[in-house]
């Protein structure tokens, strides 16, 4: 560690970070409906949307194997998994 001019220990980023793990990425086990094909998506590859009833809110992703537009239903467990592995979440508005 290195002291400043004012008497405060700085601390290095080296020592801030000795001793921590690498981290394994968060990644979602999906499927496609059309090529049925299985396979795992990291967080950045899918996207979740929030509607104001059950057939507006869902997630979507694009099929590695096919390149099909994948969307399926999200209900509060599947929201909760998502939000918290850090999906990017769009929230729907009523115009009312």
């Amino acid at each position: 560690m290195s002291e400043s001019a004012s008497g405060v220990r700085g601390m290095t980023v080296a020592s801030a970070f000795a001793g921590m793990r690498s981290v394994t990425p968060l990644v979602f086990r999906a499927g496609c409906p059309d090529c049925r094909g299985r396979f795992e998506l990291a967080a950045g590859a899918l996207r979740l949307a929030i509607g104001a009833t059950s057939r507006t809110t869902f997630y979507s992703f694009t099929c590695p194997d096919c390149g099909a537009s994948v969307r399926k239903p999200a209900g509060e467990r599947i929201i909760e998994l998502l939000t918290g592995g850090g999906v990017r979440t769009l929230r729907l508005h009523s115009t009312l």
